[in-house]
């Protein structure tokens, strides 16, 4: 162990400058053997740093290598296992828990002693020493005590001075060592007699080392006359140099003359250089042609060639003004000549511009105005594609004015959202006047409908909707008869009874499919010819007020006086409140038009919610925050709410349906309803994107129509309830699986599964009729087996014995059950509506009843009347034959 710890101080700390104190040879615990050694170590420097490094053998194992090393102030805890017995395992508690296992438990005691010692004499915070026994950490005081002090301090933790103090010999030193030792033969065996020797042999160097100095003195002298003699020359070499100083004094002041004149004329060139290219710059960039100055002044603002030129000579007055002076222009008197002529060019042209700027938009206005008379008798909007082409030319100009002349382009600005938006107004509010007229003939066209001709004013428009309200008095006042509402005749049910087309305010006769069709085709047309306006406008605003970029920014008021607008806008809010002014009517007329379209039928707005989705779908494509996608998005919560109106009304007016008590009731006029609702709107909104809704609605009126069926059921008295569940849901289920509504598939199979029940029930409750003894004889059977009666002892009972079992079947003869059977089917007949046609599927199941009765009979007689030998009158082939003939001879 000892070679190795030499060997380690050598290789390993020597070169770090460390000292090695204690070593143990360990592995870790739990592992496979692979053996490696822990050492204490402190640093020969100050301040003293102690560590515990892991040292491990190369793969090689031909050298040793420094694997891994720990600060012994992050040492937290030191625990030995075992304070009593000899145990090898200890762990070292850093940030983790290392566990080892020393190779003998004596190499474990001294490094854990060591450790202890380090701790106590170089760290404020001492570590925890557990399992450790006492007796191991006081054995080294106890040692100290009885070493001397110098001995001592060559102990490992020993004082601190000793290890400054000590010096390792050098390769010479310890050559010479070894060398005398060998001379001395002695000198191991007898360190005194050793000692004594080199101590006399150190006197005689001294007395020869003093000899020497002593016969060297009369060389000192000698040298201390050469060094006077040298001071005498360095003295006279100084005054030489002096004397050739003075000389090129005199040159040094001629050159300076020479260097001062050159610079002079070298600071001469360079300021009539600089000020040659400040006049350059000045003539280059702040001048302005005479062909400009007369463009500007007088040029033609009507003519492409002279807007053309009108254009170049703006921009190059902006950019003459927008020059960046250097320090200094400013006050130049020339400068200042210019920027005065500049200003006046700038507010003169700016006058001219803003002036036939306004003469366009008067002139172009009422040339527009003109052409509005060829539109009016059709359903399109003027287009304004000439105006905007014509003013586009002057867009360059505009944005001229913008960056020089704000307020004139505010003024500007405003000025043309004012005579847009009466511009608009008249042309919009004329345009609904037709698309209402011609919505209003939809339902009085052929009956010398008075609205043919288009009213020229607002009056006459008035007039005529009030009288289109007027002349429809009897359509708004039917819903308080629908009220009153009663189910006649199956003869007379499909042109009396009234649908759910019939809750509208128009009734069936005078409104129909085509009628619908061409209102439907009449709104697209409106939102068709709005939509390309409205997108038309928006893109000349953003072109011609240069509003394309989101960084513009607009300053001041721009659409009126009475406007209080924050003083910056972004474009696109500048733009989208251009359009608020200028079509501000158009939600207000929009909803207009649907107010009426759904005062005329409130089935239109199915057709207005699919078209106004679409035309907000693909206004929002375009772009989410115009003024199109914000307004029929606002046009859009309007008529969803009409929409959901319309369903609302249609299931009142389901709970206040009446029924008559002196006719059957057949098919409810609103299930009947339902189904041309259905188909209707399954037409309406085909590939529409807010089925959603449609979905919605279907969901609430199925559910209302389930509920009413059920509540006319339970209040009829002429029809059997089971009559009235049965028809009516079997034509609901009909037409949900011809229609097949993905959303109404629970309601279909729900619809089924009472129809089936309630058919059963009826062909159950009627079926007793034709053999009403027989039944009620063999339930008597039945009970008298239930309460207990064996079956083969039945026929011993009075009031059931085979005599009275005889009497009764004799009662019905195969001629008496056929008889019933006829009065059977006429009554199945006078329940049944014919629209339906289930009297033959009624027919059919009442047929199967009967033979499942007969068979039951048959086997009750065969249990409780053994070898009685009696039979029912008829046969099952008699039977079949009764159902048959019946059937065919009505």
């Amino acid at each position: 162990m000892t070679a190795i710890k030499h060997a380690l101080q050598r290789d390993i700390f020597t070169p770090n400058d460390e000292r090695l104190l204690s070593i143990v040879n360990v592995c870790k615990a739990g592992k496979k053997k692979k053996n490696c050694f822990l050492c204490a170590t402190v640093t020969t420097e100050r301040p003293v740093q102690v560590r515990v490094v892991k040292v491990k053998k190369s793969d090689k194992g031909d050298f040793y290598k420094r694997q891994m090393a720990w600060e012994l102030r992050d040492l937290a805890e030191v625990d030995a296992k075992d304070a009593s017995k000899e145990n090898p395992e200890f762990d070292l508690h850093f940030e983790k828990v290392y566990r080892w296992v020393a190779s003998s438990t004596a190499e474990k005691n001294s490094f854990i002693s060591c450790i202890w010692k380090l701790n106590q004499r170089y760290l404020r915070k001492k570590v925890e020493f557990v399992n450790v026994s006492s007796q191991l950490l006081e054995e080294l005081p106890k040692a100290e005590e009885s070493v001397p002090s110098g001995e001592s301090q060559s102990v490992a933790g020993g004082d601190e001075d000793a290890l400054d103090d000590y010096q390792e010999l050098n390769a010479r030193e310890e050559q010479d060592i070894e060398g005398m030792m060998e001379v001395c033969e002695y000198a191991i065996s007898n360190a005194e007699a050793f000692a004594e020797k080199l101590s006399r042999e150190l006197q005689v160097l001294d007395g020869a080392n003093i000899q020497s100095i002593m016969a060297s003195e009369k060389q000192v002298n000698i040298l201390m006359q050469l060094l006077d003699e040298a001071l005498s020359e360095v003295d006279t070499i100084e005054g030489k140099l002096s004397s050739y100083e003075e000389m090129l004094q005199s040159v040094k002041e001629q050159m300076d003359q020479i260097s001062q004149s050159n610079r002079l004329i070298q600071i001469s060139n360079t300021n009539n250089g600089k000020l040659l290219d400040e006049i350059q710059f000045l003539v280059n960039y702040m001048d302005l042609s005479k062909g400009h100055i007369r463009a500007l002044q007088d040029g033609d603002l009507s003519s492409p060639k002279g807007i053309e030129a009108c254009i170049n000579a703006s921009e190059a007055l902006l950019q003459c003004m927008n020059v960046a002076l250097r320090p200094g222009h400013e006050k130049l008197m020339a400068v200042k000549q210019q920027q005065h002529l500049f200003t006046e060019l700038r507010d003169t042209f700016a006058r001219r511009l803003t002036n036939h700027l306004n003469n366009v938009f008067v002139h172009q206005g009422h040339d527009q105005s003109s052409t509005l008379s060829q539109h009016t008798a059709e359903l399109t909007l003027p287009k304004h594609s000439p105006l905007h082409r014509d003013l586009l030319r002057y867009a360059k100009l505009m944005e001229w004015l913008k960056n020089t002349q704000r307020e004139k382009y505010d003024g500007l600005s405003r000025t043309y959202v004012d005579y847009m938006t009466r511009l608009y107004e008249r042309e919009i509010k004329d345009f609904f006047e037709v698309a209402k007229i011609k919505m209003a003939g939809t339902t009085k066209e052929g009956k010398g409908n008075k609205f043919a001709t288009l009213p020229r004013k607002e009056s006459a428009l008035k007039q005529e909707t009030e009288s289109l309200h007027g002349s429809s008095g009897k359509l708004t006042g039917s819903t308080s008869s629908l009220n009153k509402l009663t189910v006649q005749g199956s003869s007379s049910r499909r042109s009396q009874s009234s649908s759910l087309l019939d809750m509208g305010n128009m009734s069936a006769s005078d409104l129909d499919v085509a009628d619908r069709t061409k209102f439907d085709k009449i709104f697209e047309q409106v939102l068709s010819e709005l939509e390309p306006l409205c997108l038309a406008e928006q893109d000349f605003i953003s072109k011609f007020f240069k509003l394309q970029h989101p960084n513009t920014i607009f300053h001041g008021p721009l659409l009126s006086s009475s406007s209080l607008l924050p003083y910056y806008y972004l474009s696109k809010d500048m733009v989208r409140l251009m359009m608020n002014k200028i079509f501000q009517s158009i939600e207000t007329e929009l909803n207009s038009l649907i107010a009426l379209g759904d005062k005329i039928d409130s089935f239109h707005s199915l057709y207005m919610l699919v078209k106004m989705s679409h035309h907000v779908w693909t206004a929002q494509n375009v772009d989410p925050a115009s003024y199109l996608s914000t307004t029929l998005g606002n046009v859009l919560v309007t008529v969803k709410r009409n929409f959901d109106k319309c369903i609302s009304g249609q299931i009142r007016q389901m709970e206040e349906v009446k029924i008559s008590k002196k006719s059957k009731v057949g098919i409810l006029p609103f299930v009947t309803g339902f189904e041309e609702f259905a188909e209707l709107a399954e037409t309406i909104f085909r590939n529409a994107e807010r089925r959603g809704d449609l979905d919605k609605a279907y969901v609430k009126l199925i559910r209302a129509v389930f509920m009413n069926v059920e509540k006319v059921a339970n209040e009829s008295q002429k029809t059997p309830r089971d009559v009235v569940m049965m028809e009516n849901f079997h034509h609901i289920f009909s037409t949900q699986s011809r229609l097949k509504i993905s959303c109404l598939e629970t309601e279909r199979r729900e619809a089924k599964h009472k129809y089936t029940d309630h058919l059963q029930s009826y062909v159950i409750n009627s079926l007793g009729q034709p053999l009403e003894k027989l039944n009620h004889f063999f339930e008597g059977v039945e009970a008298r087996v239930a309460q207990g009666v064996r079956e083969e002892e039945v026929s011993y009972q009075l009031a059931f014995n085979k005599q009275e079992l005889r009497k009764v079947i004799k009662e019905y003869p195969g001629k008496e059950v056929k008889k019933g059977l006829d009065n059977l089917y006429k009554k199945v007949d006078k329940h049944l509506c014919e629209e339906e046609s289930l009297l033959q599927v009624v027919w059919h199941s009442m047929q199967d009843e009967f033979i499942r009765q007969y068979k039951h009979f048959e086997g009750l007689i065969g249990r409780c009347y053994p070898g009685s030998g009696i039979t029912m009158e008829f046969t099952i082939g008699d039977m079949l034959e009764y159902f048959s003939s019946i059937a065919q001879s009505h």
